[in-house]
């Protein structure tokens, strides 16, 4: 018997599926069966939208409609994914998920998914609970994955367990618009409980997964996330686990709901601009346009860390006290195929101001 683990928002879910299967099963085994988009949101992947099957070599069959990814996959160019690596890293088996027939096609892979593992037990899970989401909220920004993964799973027919971990860590909804759909505390990490994938913690840009690992190891205050500059409260909430309703969080989230007979992403896409006023994926093809005309920086000591110094006193007079690498890449603009040199830069050089997998900002003269 496996487990399956429906990571809803891609990208940093799927390592956070990982943590919460260690935490909360607690065998080591990596049984688990993690069902992921590869949507890794242009600073590793600059192609708009999410992956799908024929965008990798090396792919393995495990239903006629879901593939699994191992190590040896890669995507094809010039597309990108953090999906390989994940693979290679984590015990866990990574499938891919397919949002391109809409809501109807991820319905039907995870009900072959199902049939083919006879899971026992299935966790929908996401950080930050942007699953939550009524579609009008100002400060939302990436509701159609979760949406889709959502009204999918509503429609699977066998009982699946929703969990949000981290309320608020997304940046998306403050926990206190949420915490009155929050149900129990089924766990909250400990340092403990992420030690195991520091390693994966360490290179991975997930913002969300990486708040909620640095709360788990015991840091608090304020961190400033993505290009928008927004602050996310780190407090004793951020390594909680809850477990939601999955009907009441379908009856709140009212994009979920219009997604439930889609049959194309372009279909879903429609419907986020109806009901939220936006698509993520057109704000990903107006930023993969300004940003292919936008040359990188010089990549060296001397040029980085006065522009740092400059950000970090900017972000020092916002109250903020740490910041993600993945926003440090935006703000010191090196160009994402250097995003791991500026992270060896910035920590060799200030290895003080490591407080993994975040950077911390010094109090200042």
């Amino acid at each position: 018997m496996t487990r399956l683990i429906v990571a809803a928002g891609g990208g940093g879910d799927a390592v956070a599926a990982a943590v919460v299967d260690a935490a909360l099963y607690g065998d080591g085994s990596g049984r688990a069966v993690i069902f992921t988009y590869a949507w890794d949101r242009l600073l590793i992947d600059p192609v708009p939208g999410p992956r799908r099957p024929e965008d990798f070599t090396g792919l393995e069959p495990l239903t006629p409609a879901v593939w699994s990814v191992p190590a040896e996959a890669r995507p094809v160019a010039p597309a990108g994914s953090t999906l390989p690596r994940l693979a290679a890293e984590l015990p866990h088996r990574l499938a891919l998920i397919d949002p391109g027939h809409g809501v109807e096609g991820v319905a039907r892979q995870l009900h072959e998914l199902i049939r083919h593992l006879e899971p026992e037990s299935i966790d929908l899970l996401d950080v930050g609970g942007d699953i939550l989401a009524r579609g009008d909220e100002p400060t939302l920004k990436s509701p159609l994955a979760d949406a889709l993964t959502l009204a999918a799973c509503a429609q699977v027919g066998a009982p699946v367990r929703l969990l949000v971990a981290g309320p608020g860590l997304d940046g998306e909804l403050p926990v206190d618009h949420v915490r009155s759909v929050l149900g129990p505390v089924v766990h909250t990490l400990t340092a403990r409980d992420v030690r195991p994938f520091g390693s994966v913690l360490a290179w991975h840009p997930s913002e969300a997964t990486g708040m909620l690992a640095a709360t788990a190891r015991g840091v608090r205050g304020t961190c400033e996330v993505r290009d928008a500059g927004l602050p996310v409260p780190l407090t004793d909430e951020g390594p909680t686990i809850h477990e939601i309703d999955l009907p009441e969080a379908l009856r709140r989230n009212r994009l979920a709901r219009s997604l439930m007979a889609t049959t194309t992403l372009d279909e879903a896409e429609s419907l986020s601009r109806e009901v939220c006023g936006f698509s993520e994926i057109d704000y990903e093809r107006a930023k993969a346009r300004r940003l292919k005309h936008q040359p990188p920086a010089t990549l060296d000591a001397a040029a980085v860390l006065p522009r740092l110094d400059r950000y970090e006193a900017d972000a020092r007079s916002r109250g903020v006290t740490h910041t993600t690498f993945r926003r440090l890449t935006e703000v010191l603009n090196p160009g994402g195929t250097q995003r791991e040199a500026l992270r060896r830069l910035l920590i060799s050089s200030r290895p003080d101001q490591y407080a993994a997998p975040l950077w911390s900002i010094p109090a200042g003269p």
